[in-house]
């Protein structure tokens, strides 16, 4: 069974919502409002060689598709597998990029061989993943901030109890904190 993975940058008030780009008032809050340190970001550049497929929802795919494959620091990511879950994509012009339908799709892949899949941003389809019991790891940068309003990771929405236990953390100058947490099943 393959490892499924939710990485997020999330708000000290668990606001996940534009943190680089997007519609949110506050949108880029990773970069505008805290100071870059380069060792904070270790863990992207781990999962980016680690991953072996990409998931994503439909809003994310629609904002990194035309920007993702003209970075080179995307590479890998650029060249693996992607699935999209959605209702309403038809022709995904990323590169080695497949649709899938439904919760119960992404399921059957988790049971194919290979490595990490990796879900990148994807606020509902992460709500949706988690609520299925599908989620096994997530890797958090809490950022020393507070937003107020938009997308949570963890919200009211969900009636779901779920117990995790914390595998790797460390604090970085900057004040952003890295949590990694395996979902206790």
């Amino acid at each position: 069974m393959r490892t499924l993975i939710v990485t997020e940058f999330l708000s000290l008030d668990g606001v996940i919502d534009s943190p680089g780009n997007g519609p949110h008032p506050h949108a880029g809050w990773t970069f505008k409002q805290v100071p870059f340190d380069a060792a904070a970001y270790e863990i992207k550049g781990r999962e980016q060689l680690e991953a072996t497929a990409m998931l994503l929802g439909r809003v994310s795919y629609d904002e990194f598709a035309p920007i993702w494959p003209t970075m080179d620091d995307f590479a890998h990511y650029n060249a693996m597998p992607k699935y999209v879950v959605s209702s309403t994509l038809q022709d995904p012009a990323w590169n080695n990029t497949s649709v899938l339908r439904s919760l119960d799709e992404v399921a059957a892949l988790k049971e194919t061989e290979g490595g990490p899949i990796i879900v990148h941003g994807s606020a509902t389809l992460a709500k949706g993943l988690a609520a299925a019991g599908l989620v096994d790891r997530y890797h958090l940068l809490i950022f020393p901030l507070t937003i107020g309003a938009g997308r949570r990771l963890f919200d009211e929405d969900t009636d779901t109890l779920r117990q995790l236990q914390l595998v790797e953390q460390e604090a970085y100058a900057n004040g952003v904190i890295k949590a990694v947490y395996d979902v206790v099943k």
